[in-house]
This record gives C-alpha cells, structure tokens and sequence, in this order.
C-alpha cells in the first residue's frame, strides 16, 4: 500500500506469459509513440525549410497525384497532402493532450471528493455529471465548438467537459468502495484527517485505473476532434487537421481524387486504433492485476 504507484506502460511490456492482450498494448505502444516521433520532427523539419508548408501551396500544382515530387499528392490549394497529414497528428495530439489532462485535472479531485464526502454534495455532483454524461458527446462537443469559436484552445476546453463525466464516475465509485475497506475506517477512527485519507489510502487506489481511461478516451477524442473539423468548427482553416481535409475531399472524390481523403482517413483511423489497443491492454493489466 504505501510502495511506489506502478508503472501501466512497463508492467505490459514485461507481460509474461504474452497474451493476446499484452500484444495488441504493445502494438498500440509503438503506434502512439511512432505518432508522438511524427509530431515532434515535422514542425522543426517544416520550420528549416526541409519539408514544405502545410498550410501553404500556392505555387505548387492543384490536385497533383501521388509521385515523386508529392508522395501522397496535393489538394485544392496545391498543398502537400504528405506534410499536412503528417502536421496533422501534431494538432491531433496537442489539442487531445490538453483536453484530456484537463478533464482529469478536474475530474479526479471531483470524484474523489464525492465518493469521500457524500451526502449532499455527492448527489449534487452525481446529478450534473450524470446530466452531461448522458449527452451525446459529438452532439456537446458541436455545441461547445460553436460557442467558444474556433481555435486550439477553444477545442481543447470544448472536449475537456465532454470527458469530464467519466473520470468522475470512474474515480468516484472506485473512492466510495475504498472508503468502506477496513483500514480506512480504522485511520478514521485513529483521528487521521480527510485530506490526509484521500492523499495516503484512497489516491494510490483510484488512480491506477485512470490511464485506462485515458487511452480510450483518447481514441474517442481523435474522433470527436476529427468530426469538428469536418463540420468546420474545430480549428482554423490555417491549421492542418485531418477532420477539415476530410471535409475538403468531399468534393473531390466524385472526380477520382482520392488521395486527398486516404491519407489523412488512414492517418486517424490508425491512431485510434493504436490507442483502443493500448487502451484495451491496460484494461485487461488492471483487471488481471486486481484479481491477483
């Protein structure tokens, strides 16, 4: 109980016997690393001059098809469809990043204060994080996009309430079962306060499922994220996103053009399923090492 909290990403790695599910965490692993790669070298490769400007194609030919000089071709404006999808899972992952650690910022210290506390407060948060989960989330997120505006931050606050409501009801239920175990009632009795209990027993307790929920509601965001581009209320038109390209080929896959819509479709649906494997993997170590 008071050892160090354990590590999700190493204790899969280190999985024996390999089952099915520990491959497919270590698939997801790699892929979200390999993407994490692609986010971190594209802008300084862009920035020296090495990669062309995704938001910029101008003098470049319009609706070029894949070769040698445009490995995944170019759009209507004449930009590099390569670069922008490769921009794009820097956007994706920055803006789901932020989304995500602010929603557990706030999420968690909520659902542990309402499992511990209870009474009053617990219903109270209960009934508005019950209210917002039952809400469609790309229905929110559209409503949330459309009054904050567009741009980065905005997006990330737009999804950040969206998934709120899960790590609360993840953390709060976790913390009213701890709160009834034995050792805690005898720290109670012992005169240990409720700050003191939350931060020794039932915070070592709870937080082991969060990265579970983490993942998976990553893969979700990359949607959610992907569906406010398409419907033009997610970032700048400025900025590379693979929702607002997708929006943008549209109109060009009745001509044959289909690269501007592979690339940046096969862009995301390999990220999200990179992150619902490692999601489901960390799922599954959880599970196992809570029946051990």
């Amino acid at each position: 109980m008071n050892g160090p909290l354990p590590n999700p990403a190493a204790a899969l790695l280190a999985w024996r016997p390999c089952s099915l599910s520990a491959r497919l965490a270590r698939v997801g692993i790699w892929v979200v690393l390999a993407y994490l790669l692609v986010a971190v070298v594209t802008g300084p490769l862009v920035a020296l001059g090495w990669l062309p400007d995704p938001g910029s194609g101008l003098d470049q030919p319009i609706y070029a098809a894949p070769g040698w000089s445009h490995w995944c071709g170019t759009d209507r404006l004449g930009r590099d469809v390569c670069v922008r999808t490769l921009s794009g899972a820097g956007v994706a992952l920055q803006v789901v990043l932020l989304a995500l650690l602010l929603a557990l910022v706030v999420g968690v210290p909520l659902g542990m204060l309402s499992g511990y506390l209870g009474g009053p407060v617990d219903r109270l948060l209960v009934l508005l994080m019950d209210t917002l989960y039952t809400l469609p989330v790309l229905l929110l997120s559209v409503v949330l996009a459309f009054l904050l505006g567009r741009g980065l931050p905005n997006a990330a606050a737009a999804l950040c309430v969206v998934y709120i409501p899960q790590y609360f009801r993840v953390v709060r239920n976790q913390t009213a079962s701890v709160k009834a175990e034995l050792y805690v009632e005898a720290a109670q009795s012992l005169g240990a306060g409720p700050v003191w209990i939350l931060r020794r027993y039932l915070f070592r307790n709870v937080i082991t499922s969060v990265p579970v929920v983490l993942t998976l509601n990553a893969a979700d965001a990359v949607l959610v994220l992907g569906g406010l581009g398409f419907l033009g209320l997610g970032l700048p038109d400025s900025v590379p996103e693979w929702g607002s390209d997708l929006q943008e080929a549209l109109t060009a896959l009745p001509t044959g053009i289909w690269w501007t819509a592979l690339y940046p479709g096969l862009a995301m649906f390999v990220l999200v399923l990179g992150l619902s494997f490692l999601g489901e993997g960390l799922d599954a170590w959880v599970s196992r090492d809570g029946r051990s």
